[in-house]
């Protein structure tokens, strides 16, 4: 079995798809792919269909939506010779079902092997080997997480959760970069993902280290002055100890501002990130 959540939904047995086009089964499949390995309760299931709205037929109902499950993974099975039953792939268990992981290999699971590996090689201060390992699990992305599935609350929390990871080994591998003195390729980069993300203090800080190292000091200093604003308007607040510590550096010309990797740049970077 393939499992694939980082974009469209794909679920694949025996490179099969088993993935229903109907929503809430779709929304089921879904759940217990992202998952898979997990029992997932039926009142989470319920939760995620029907919200706080759980209509009395609500158990009949979900044991239809599983049963159409099994019936695409039977049909994949027959049609390429597998010898796994139905049931033994989603199995029902005390209080819940469980997509068995044997054979399984899911994108997710990947991105934060890939993703622990990537952030342990900059902690160690393998710079190089971090932004290649983060580099591969960016690469996995094929779009929003589970951008096809109509989400209900619980999904919506799991999605959530992807993108902050995401957002988390992006700002890493962003980080690795700098180590590595690739301020000037990151411009147009950190340019983009700054006016997609206004409010996020570690890529503006990253920002304007790359613009300062480029030789645009005036351009990072604009950066942070935007930002500043854009904190006060929104939500009543200044920038973070840590980017004002960076803006003064700047404001200061503080020869650790150099390409070459520095302990207050480095303190700022790990110290903002999440």
């Amino acid at each position: 079995m393939e499992i694939k959540v980082l974009g469209p939904l794909e679920v694949l047995e025996n490179g099969v798809s088993v993935a229903p086009s109907a929503c809430k089964p779709r929304q089921v499949l879904a759940l217990l792919a992202l998952r898979a390995g997990r029992v997932v309760p039926v009142p989470t299931l319920m939760e995620e269909i029907w919200g706080e709205r759980i209509p009395q037929s609500a158990v009949t109902t979900l044991q239809t939506y599983i049963l159409q499950l099994r019936r695409k993974l039977a049909a994949a099975q027959e049609s390429t010779g597998g010898d796994r039953s139905s049931k033994d792939i989603l199995a029902t268990t005390y209080g819940g079902y469980l997509l068995s992981p044997d054979g399984a290999g899911s994108d997710v699971a990947e991105f934060e092997q890939l993703a622990v590996r990537g952030t342990n090689a900059l902690e160690s201060g393998d710079a190089r080997q971090a932004s290649t390992l983060l580099a591969r699990a960016l690469g996995l992305w094929r779009g929003p997480a589970l951008v096809d599935v109509q989400a209900g609350h619980v999904l919506g929390l799991e999605v959530q959760g992807l993108e902050e990871a995401r957002m988390q080994v992006l700002s890493q591998r962003i980080e690795a970069d700098l180590r590595l003195g690739r301020h000037a390729v990151l411009l147009r980069e950190l340019r983009v993902l700054v006016a997609q993300h206004p409010l996020h203090e570690t890529l503006c800080g990253q920002f304007m280290l790359a613009l300062y190292r480029s030789g645009s000091a005036w351009r990072a200093l604009g950066a942070y002055q935007h930002l500043r604003r854009t904190l006060a308007e929104e939500l009543g607040i200044e920038p973070s100890r840590q980017l004002q510590r960076l803006h003064q550096a700047m404001l200061t010309g503080d020869p650790a501002l150099t390409p070459e990797p520095a302990p207050l740049v480095e303190s700022f970077v790990l110290a903002s990130s999440w």
